[in-house]
């Protein structure tokens, strides 16, 4: 608002003639009254203004800033009426004092403290079982204690029931797989028998072929039960290039070209050495069955772990196909022969090596047959 006041008005604790100055009673301002903050600020604006312009304060209830539009120009007989901006500081806010700071700034960090403590109370239960399905996916399954939000627990609770269901469902297999070949045992021998009793030579060779494929499934079966039972495994330290020495010596007594290509000594593996065993007997049958000798094996230690590799000189697999060859029961057409096979072999081998915390490997040899890399950790000294 615009006004023109007296010269000698003065609205604020400015008096603008200095023989008028006097002592005079400090204003009693409110807690939230914004004029206290602008003291300072008005002090400095009048001791730089040099034209005689004034800025004020105001001092009754209602908090206002005066400035003053056009010096003071006259004599002292003929006063000049000052011409007055008027500014109302009612919509001004005060300044936050310290006090304040500090507690929105407690409240804020107690704000984000639970939200942290809120996001813990929810990720924990799912990184768990995040964890968990990891386990479960390199063979070891592990169970979860259901915690945190009810959605979480119950969720906990499913997949721990579900583990159940999958055991109870692998102990069924199990006992099926092992069941039923050692049926068969019996009648496969009284088979063999009544063969030996016929006359015909032919059909006597036949007869035998036959049960001598049918007692080679029977004995997958029965390995891959063994192989894939966890139960069965007892691990101590094995030196590997002693054991293997000794291995391949009973296999080239069969007269069967395998040969021992590099041995790398000392090294030593946690495994069960009757596991490790069917692992590589599998290894040599398959290549010298479906491969091509001769058979070259190495060892070898790489990065903290123990690498055994089975290599044939037969049409190996094509890339796109690896994948399945390793499954339980598969049998490929282009590279594999059914007979007396039920596509165990690999997939025994896989199961043995992941049991022993390592893995297999499916690659192309440099000479076109098939090469198959086994990894096992070392021992720990």
């Amino acid at each position: 608002s615009w006004g023109r006041m007296p010269p000698d008005f003065q609205p604020g604790e400015f008096r603008f003639t200095p023989e008028r100055r006097g002592p005079r009673e400090a204003p009693r301002w409110a807690d939230d009254d914004p004029r206290p903050a602008l003291r300072g600020l008005i002090r400095r604006l009048n001791e730089q203004l040099a034209d005689g312009t004034r800025v004020a304060l105001s001092r009754g209830p209602e908090p206002a800033l005066f400035i003053s539009l056009n010096p003071a120009v006259g004599n002292d007989d003929e006063p000049v009426m000052r011409s007055w901006l008027v500014i109302s500081l009612e919509r001004i806010n005060p300044p936050v004092r310290t006090p304040l700071v500090v507690m929105w700034l407690g409240g804020l960090g107690a704000i984000l403290l639970l939200a942290a403590w809120f996001s813990w109370h929810i990720t924990r239960p799912i990184t768990s079982l995040a964890h968990a399905a990891d386990r479960l996916a390199s063979g070891a399954p592990e169970r979860v204690e259901p915690s945190g939000p009810h959605e979480t627990r119950v969720l906990g609770e499913r997949f721990n029931a579900m583990l159940d269901a999958l055991q109870e469902s692998d102990r069924v297999r199990r006992t099926l797989l092992a069941g039923l070949p050692h049926d068969l045992k019996g009648p496969l021998s009284r088979m063999r028998l009544r063969t030996e009793m016929l006359d015909d030579p032919s059909v006597k060779e036949g007869l035998r072929q036959d049960a001598e494929d049918m007692q080679h499934i029977v004995d997958q079966f029965i390995s891959f039960v063994r192989g894939t039972d966890p139960a069965t495994y007892h691990f101590a330290p094995l030196d590997l290039g002693a054991w293997l020495r000794e291995r391949l010596h009973t296999w080239k007594g069969t007269g069967c070209e395998v040969e021992l290509t590099s041995l790398q000594e000392d090294v030593t593996v946690a495994g069960d050495a009757v596991a490790l065993g069917r692992l590589v007997d599998n290894l040599i049958h398959n290549a010298l069955q479906h491969g091509a000798p001769p058979i070259h094996v190495a060892l070898a230690a790489l990065d903290g772990h123990a690498l055994l590799s089975v290599t044939d000189h037969g049409q190996g697999i094509p890339p796109e196909r690896r994948a399945e060859a390793l499954q339980p029961f598969s049998r490929l057409d282009a590279a594999r022969s059914r007979t007396g096979n039920v596509g165990l072999g690999l997939a025994l081998v896989e199961a043995i090596a992941r049991a022993h915390g390592g893995s297999i490997a499916l690659e192309q040899a440099a000479h076109g047959g098939l090469k198959v890399d086994v990894r096992l950790p070392l021992a720990k000294n």
